[in-house]
């Protein structure tokens, strides 16, 4: 059993808002399945039904937010109990707990949508997955290029001026090249039904020494690019592996438990919109079972590309996706603080707690854990099909 259990309290994990309108999932035992849910004083109320049951069919029937709210739904019981039980380390298998708020939706993201973020991606691949080099690299790079890429519109005549400067002193980089280019990237953080919620292990691959958490803004977004919530993500991230060729991103970003997202998705109403979104500070704090202490923070306000933009570069008419998807938004977090050698920088150890938090989406708390000792991921699409069927849901 973990050594400290996790702060899953409804004071510290739910959004500082009045009426919050909050949509999650939970493990139901009783019936092997998930349920859709919502929040209302205190209490976790089960909405599955025929017509809504999954949160990919609720965001498709463009139900309106306040018949949301008056959906009579299922007592399941307080939020309280449901959230003590979602600490994976100490779960009764017996009672709910929370899973992440999104099914059957494509798990997307955007990389390099921060200046310093992208200056990190940069000293990761001249550091060839080397820690012990990234120090020094880092130095020489602030030295060449500076802070001044974070006035760069990416893709506008003066980011080009930029790029053929930095090509004709050679330190241009493919980093630089989505970070100020004019294309975003976009990559397939994970399957569907893939990640994992507030108060579950979050996995780092063994292969991996020198990682970190991605503190992040997710946006959900409907098949017709509706963009209709938000909630927070870690994108749990290998920087060796990733470092030592992009073209390993999949082994970098895509393994058991490495994508968490919660604790609720928050839907767009009169209280909460994208503009809130754009405006979000996040802070991250990772305390370790040795004692390490490592503060962060991320500012939606610095973000070079908007999430509209980033919508775009998504889905369109040469990519669709039937079930919607959710897109983490990136992060200018870069840590640099050393865990344990000089110069080596950050990196996790098991059992690291990880939290994330922005007033407007509450907080999302997970342990670190090598994949391997992560609950395995065994519940996708066809189980869920099969369960729902059961269940008199399809």
């Amino acid at each position: 059993m973990p050594t400290h259990s996790l702060p899953l309290l409804p004071d510290i994990v739910l959004p500082q808002a009045s009426d919050p309108t909050l949509i999650g999932r939970i493990w139901l035992p009783e019936h092997g399945g998930p349920a859709v849910v919502t929040v209302r004083d205190g209490e976790v109320f089960d909405i599955t039904s025929r017509e809504i049951p999954t949160v990919r069919d609720l965001i498709e029937s463009r139900i309106p937010v306040d018949r949301i709210r008056s959906l009579p739904g299922r007592r399941i019981g307080p939020l309280a109990a449901i959230l003590q039980n979602s600490d994976e380390g100490r779960r009764a298998p017996d009672a709910p707990w929370l899973l992440a708020p999104i099914d059957l939706q494509a798990v997307k993201a955007s990389g390099v949508t921060f200046v310093v973020s992208l200056l990190e991606r940069v000293i990761e691949e001249q550091a060839r997955g080397a820690p012990d080099r990234a120090a020094a690299i880092r130095a020489d790079i602030d030295r060449v290029i500076g802070r001044n890429l974070s006035v760069l519109r990416p893709g506008s005549p003066e980011a080009m001026e930029v790029k053929a400067a930095l090509v004709a002193r050679g330190v241009w980089s493919q980093y630089l090249e989505v970070g100020i280019g004019p294309d975003a990237e976009i990559f397939t953080k994970g399957q569907p039904m893939s990640a994992v919620g507030v108060g579950a292990h979050v996995g780092i691959h063994p292969v991996s020494t020198w990682n970190n958490p991605e503190p992040e803004i997710a946006i959900l977004v409907a098949s017709d690019g509706r963009i209709v919530g938000a909630t927070l993500a870690n994108d749990v991230n290998l920087r060796d592996v990733e470092g030592r060729s992009a073209l390993l991103l999949g082994r970098a970003k895509d393994n058991n438990a490495s994508c968490a997202l919660g604790p609720f998705l928050r839907l767009f109403d009169e209280s909460f919109t994208l503009d809130d979104v754009r405006q979000a500070e996040l802070s991250l704090l990772i305390e370790g079972a040795d004692g390490f202490r490592l503060e962060g923070a991320s500012s939606m306000k610095r973000i070079s590309r908007d999430p509209e933009t980033l919508v775009s570069a998504t889905i369109g008419e040469n990519h669709q996706y039937p079930d919607g998807f959710v897109l983490l938004l990136g992060t200018m977090f870069a840590p640099v603080q050393d865990r344990d050698r000089p110069g080596e920088g950050f990196t996790h150890r098991t059992e690291d707690i990880v939290t994330i938090a922005t007033p407007s989406l509450g907080t999302l708390i997970n342990r670190v854990m090598p994949c391997a000792g992560c609950a395995p991921w065994t519940f996708g699409a066809s189980a869920l099909m099969r369960n729902l069927a059961r269940r008199g849901l399809l």
